[in-house]
C-alpha cells in the first residue's frame, strides 16, 4: 500500500468504529475512500455526488441545519456523518455547510454496507440510533486481565461444601442444639414439610434462649429466625457478599426453588480472599478500638482495586463501600457509647450525599447529620456534642476526611432537634436561596443510618409533601443543578482544564456524574419520590410527568458508563500506588470510549436543555 494510503487508513482506524474492523477490511475501506475538499460555505454533501455516501470530517468543520435552518449541532476532526446511507431509517433532508475549509473522506453506502455484511460487530454502529449505543456502552467493560480476581464472579453453589443440616420445626431446642453440636456448625436450616420455614444461629441460642432463660423443651420454632432471606445456587458470590453487607448478616440459606442446597456463611466468602466486604464487615463489628478499625479500613482502596479488576459495575462498587461506612459508623458510636454512656434521649445518626445515595467510593469524605427526639433539653446537648466529634473524628481517621463544607454532625447547626429539621427544609423549599441550596442538596439525600430511624422517616415524609409539584422550588432546584454542564464543545471535542497539575484533563465527577445525580434528585423531589439513590431514582421516575421512560433510560446507560470509567480511572491510580482522584485525561481512553463518552455527554446536555426549557431557565 503507498504511504499516503496508511497514513489516511491509520488516521481512520483510530476513530470508532472503524477501529473494529480487521486490518484486512481497513485495507479495503482505504482503497474505496475518496478525498474532498470544500470550500467554505459550500453546501453538504455535495451537490454533486450521484450516490449516496458516508462522509468523515479529516480537518475543517461543518455546521448541521435541519430544513428549516434550525441549528443541530456542528462536525469536527474525525466526526462522521451517517444519514446519506439509510442504515439507522433516518430522514437525510437538510441545509448543512461548511463552516470553514474542510477536508472531508467519503465511502460510498454501497461499500460501507458490503463490510457491514462481514463484520456484524462493526455494522451495529450504523444501525444503532445513540440510545442504543449508551445501552451498548453502558455494558461495555475492557478484557480482564488478573484471572487471580474472578473469584467475585463464581457461583456460590461452589462454594458449599457440605450437604445441608436441617431439623423440623416442631423440634425441640435442646434437639436443635445438639443436632449442632454434632456437626459442629453455627447454623442450620429449619424445615416444615421439607421446606425451609426458618434458621437458627449460635447467636439465636445465646441471646433468645440462655439469656432469656427459656425452656429449652419449646419447640425450636419460638426461637429460630422465620423466613428468611434466601439465594440461589447459580447467584454469585458478589451477589451473596451484597446481601450479607446490606442486611448486617452472617448465614444465607441456599435454596433453588424448594430444594435446600446448603448453608453459605461469612466464613466461606472470607476465605477466598481478605480483601472482600464480608471479611471486613466482620473485623469491623469485631473492632474494639478507633486504631483497630484505622487499620481495618486500610484495605478499603484495596477492595475498590480488587472489584474494579474484577468488572464489578460503579454501582454494586457504590453500594459495597457505602454500607461499609455504613458499619464503620455504627461501630465507631457503640464505642464512643461504651465510654460515655448511652443516649439520654432518642436520635439518629444519617449520612448525606454519596454515602447516602449508596454510591460511595474509598476517597469520599464524609457528610452527615444527626435528628434529635424533640424531648432533648439543654442538659442533654453536651453528650450530643461529644458523640458526634467522636465519630466524625473517628470517620477522619479512617480516610473519610472531614467535609471541606463542614456538613457534619459535629457542626452544632446539623444537630439539631427534629422541630428544627423541619424548619430547615421549609424554610429552603417555601424561600429558596441559591447559596443554601447548594448546600441543602446533600441534606436532600439523607439516609439514616444508626439510632431511631423513624425520626428521620417522618422529616422525611414532611419534606416530600413541602417539594411535591412545588414548581417555584423545583425551579430554583433546577437552576442549581444546570450549574454543572458537560465539557463537551460547538465540535463535540472535550473541554479541558488546560493549567496546572490537572493539565489536559476533565473532573468527570462534577462534569460527568454530579450533572445526572442532580437531575435524578430535583425531579424525584417533584414527583415526591422518597428514594435517594441515582439508579433507582431514575428509574421510580420513567413514565411520570417528570422523566419520559426513554430519557429515565438513557440517563441511567450515561450514569452507568461514566461511573465505570471513573472507578476504573481510580483503580489505575490505586494500582500505580497513586492517590486516587476524578481527574481524567481523555486521551488514555479508546477511541471506542470516547466515543460513547460524547454519546453520554449529548444525553446529559438534552436533559439539562430539557429542565431549562421546561422552567424557562437559560
Amino acid at each position: 500500500m503507498e504511504v499516503e494510503l496508511v497514513e489516511i487508513r491509520d488516521f481512520v482506524s483510530r476513530h470508532h468504529p472503524f477501529d473494529l474492523l480487521s486490518i484486512e477490511l481497513l485495507n479495503e475501506l482505504t482503497e474505496m475512500l475518496e478525498a474532498r475538499y470544500l470550500r467554505r460555505g459550500e453546501k453538504f454533501p455535495p451537490r454533486d455526488n450521484r450516490r449516496s455516501h458516508l462522509y468523515m470530517v479529516r480537518s475543517g468543520a461543518i455546521e448541521l441545519h435541519d430544513v428549516d435552518d434550525q441549528f443541530l449541532g456542528r462536525l469536527g476532526e474525525g466526526d462522521l456523518y451517517t444519514a446519506q446511507c439509510r442504515l439507522t431509517g433516518s430522514d437525510y433532508r437538510s441545509n448543512h455547510r461548511t463552516l470553514e475549509d474542510s477536508l472531508i473522506y467519503q465511502v460510498s453506502c454501497d461499500n460501507l454496507k458490503s463490510l457491514c455484511a462481514r463484520d456484524q460487530e462493526f455494522c451495529q454502529y450504523f444501525e444503532a440510533g445513540t440510545d442504543e449505543r449508551m445501552r451498548l456502552a453502558a455494558s461495555y467493560s475492557p478484557a480482564q486481565t488478573d484471572a487471580d480476581l474472578s473469584g467475585m464472579t463464581v457461583e456460590i453453589g461452589k462454594l458449599i461444601r457440605r450437604a445441608p443440616i436441617t431439623l423440623d420445626i416442631d423440634s425441640s431446642i435442646r434437639q436443635a442444639a445438639e443436632v449442632m453440636t454434632e456437626h459442629n456448625v453455627s447454623s442450620m436450616m429449619l424445615t416444615r414439610e421439607g421446606k425451609l420455614a426458618g434458621i437458627l444461629t449460635d447467636r439465636d441460642l445465646r441471646r433468645r434462649c440462655v439469656a432469656a432463660g427459656i425452656d429449652l423443651s419449646l419447640p425450636v420454632s419460638e426461637v429460630m429466625s422465620a423466613d428468611p432471606m434466601t439465594m440461589r445456587s447459580d447467584d454469585l458470590v458478589l451477589n451473596a457478599l451484597m446481601t450479607m453487607t446490606r442486611s448486617h448478616i452472617n448465614h444465607i440459606p441456599v435454596v433453588d426453588d424448594d430444594d435446600i442446597v446448603g448453608m453459605l456463611s461469612a466464613s466461606d466468602l472470607s476465605r477466598s480472599s481478605s480483601a472482600n466486604p464480608a471479611y471486613l464487615n466482620t473485623k469491623i463489628r469485631r473492632a474494639a478500638s478507633l486504631e483497630e478499625l484505622r487499620m481495618i479500613l486500610r484495605r478499603l482502596p484495596e477492595l475498590q482495586l480488587l472489584l474494579a479488576n474484577t468488572g464489578i459495575s460503579a454501582r454494586h462498587i457504590g453500594e459495597t463501600i457505602s454500607t461499609m461506612t455504613d458499619m464503620l459508623t455504627t461501630r465507631l458510636i457503640e464505642l464512643a457509647q461504651a465510654e460515655i454512656g448511652p443516649e439520654p434521649v432518642p436520635f439518629v445518626w444519617v449520612c448525606g450525599g454519596s454515602q447516602a445515595r449508596h454510591e460511595q467510593s474509598s476517597h469520599s469524605d464524609q457528610d452527615n447529620a444527626m435528628i434529635l427526639s424533640d424531648d432533648v433539653r439543654d442538659e442533654h446537648l453536651p453528650y450530643f456534642t461529644e458523640l458526634a466529634k467522636r465519630v466524625c473524628d473517628g470517620l477522619d481517621e479512617c480516610g473519610f476526611i472531614h467535609c471541606p463544607g463542614d456538613a457534619m454532625a459535629m457542626n452544632d447547626q446539623w444537630r439539631q432537634p427534629q422541630a428544627v429539621w423541619h424548619g430547615y427544609f421549609r424554610e429552603w423549599i417555601e424561600t429558596p436561596e441559591p447559596m443554601a441550596l447548594m448546600l441543602a442538596c446533600i441534606f436532600f439525600d439523607l439516609r439514616p443510618v444508626h439510632g431511631d430511624f423513624q425520626l428521620h422517616r417522618e422529616l422525611q415524609n414532611r419534606m416530600l409533601e413541602m417539594s411535591r409539584n412545588n414548581t417555584v422550588f423545583t425551579a430554583h432546584m433546577v437552576g442549581n443543578a444546570l450549574k454543572h454542564r458537560p465539557p463537551i464543545g460547538f465540535f463535540r471535542t472535550f473541554v479541558l482544564i488546560r493549567d496546572g497539575e490537572n493539565d489536559n484533563t476533565f473532573d468527570i465527577k462534577h462534569r460527568g456524574i454530579v450533572p445526572i445525580i442532580d437531575i435524578a434528585r430535583v425531579l424525584a423531589l417533584a414527583e415526591g419520590i422518597p428514594r435517594v439513590n441515582t439508579w433507582e431514582r431514575l428509574q421510580a421516575l420513567a413514565g411520570t410527568p417528570s422523566m419520559s421512560s426513554e430519557l429515565s433510560s438513557n440517563l441511567l446507560d450515561a450514569f452507568e458508563f461514566i461511573s465505570n470509567l471513573r472507578i476504573r480511572h481510580q483503580a489505575a491510580q490505586i494500582g500505580s500506588g497513586v492517590a486516587a482522584d476524578n481527574f481524567l485525561p481523555p486521551d488514555r481512553l479508546s477511541s471506542l470510549e470516547r466515543k460513547h463518552l460524547k454519546d453520554a455527554f449529548d444525553v446529559i446536555k438534552d436533559a439539562q436543555d430539557a429542565l431549562g426549557n421546561r422552567y424557562k431557565l437559560s
